[in-house]
């Protein structure tokens, strides 16, 4: 049995996310070389900025936050510049910070991502698109052969009836008919609900990050993602993995396909680069896996990161992907 989880854009997990990927964007668009690892807290018409930030461009980060979450926002600000300790490593073209990164690939579905992940993104996002409100789906697979699915499908969503829910599941099953061969679904089972968001709970960046990667079966480094820009390795080493892997899925023609670099700060080659085809360990070759290589190859100059912050980082046509 394989279980996967995904929220809605307006979880506020979520919006915290986005805000601190729209402030890297903001800085990014006039110096490219900014450097940002800021982390966001917000709820209950709060939003605290907190973390270092060293770039040619000046931003206005209380009206950005505002244009996202609202003008009766108070927004707190604790923003510093990067230590110039780190610096000086990352400076040279090191790390911005030691680590380990996961990535993955498989053959189980056309975005190459866990299907009990796959699913519960897509059951999820068909749900947003009818009604844009904060929520969750949950996907719980029992497999017995690959021609029967038994699945156990979790939503709850805020401002739905449960009864609409359901229906709305069902909507999306019946266009995928071969998904499943039993399923049972459990619609807002702890009442219906229309309290979410930022006026429910307090959210904080980087803390999905399960949702982020590929659900709770496949191994994560455990960096986040949001708010940091290409030299945190913890985030494009975990964008570099994924690539590799899909490479060597389509390579090898595999079925599964994990990949693991690791990082020194300061320095900009991996002390491990590993990846597991199918059972057979083989090291990572051919690639520039220093942060300004991945850098380059990732074309992340081209990249809207706050695009990146909703509906996970990987199996959605990025570069990495």
């Amino acid at each position: 049995m394989r279980t996967a989880e995904f929220v809605s854009s307006k979880h506020p997990d979520k919006i915290c996310d986005f805000i601190a990927d729209s402030i890297l964007d903001a800085y990014l668009e006039k110096d490219k070389n900014s450097r940002c690892a800021v982390e966001v807290m917000g709820g209950h018409n709060l939003v605290v900025v907190n973390g270092e930030i060293t770039s040619k461009s000046n931003v206005d980060i209380k009206k950005l936050v505002r244009g996202i979450v609202g003008e009766n926002y108070e927004v707190i600000l604790n923003v510093v510049k990067q230590s110039p300790e780190i610096a000086q490593g990352v400076d040279a073209g090191g790390a911005g910070d030691q680590g380990i990164m996961m990535g993955y690939a498989c053959n189980e579905n056309e975005e190459m991502v866990p299907l009990e992940y796959y699913l519960a993104r897509k059951i999820c996002k068909h749900i947003y698109e009818k009604y844009p409100y904060d929520g969750k789906v949950q996907v719980t697979l029992d497999e017995e052969g690959k021609e029967s699915k038994k699945a156990i499908i979790v939503a709850s969503f805020q401002n739905v009836e449960s009864k609409t829910l359901s229906k709305t599941v069902e909507e999306w099953i019946g266009k995928n008919p071969k998904i499943f061969s039993q399923y049972i679904i459990y619609a807002n089972s702890a009442g219906d609900w229309s309290q979410g968001g930022f006026d429910a709970d307090t959210g904080l960046s980087g803390r999905k990050i399960a949702i982020d990667n590929y659900g709770p079966e496949i191994s994560t480094g455990g960096g986040s993602f949001s708010g940091k820009d290409y030299t945190k390795v913890d985030r494009t080493g975990a964008y570099m993995a994924r690539r590799v892997a899909v490479d060597l899925l389509k390579k090898y023609k595999a079925k599964k396909v994990y990949t693991k670099l690791a990082y020194i700060i300061g320095k900009p080659e991996p002390v491990m680069a590993e990846a597991n085809v199918d059972g057979v360990n083989i090291k990572i070759e051919g690639y520039d896996l220093s942060p300004k290589g991945i850098y380059k190859h990732l074309k992340l100059n081209e990249v809207k990161f706050s695009e990146t912050s909703n509906w996970g980082h990987f199996g959605r046509g990025f570069n990495w992907d």
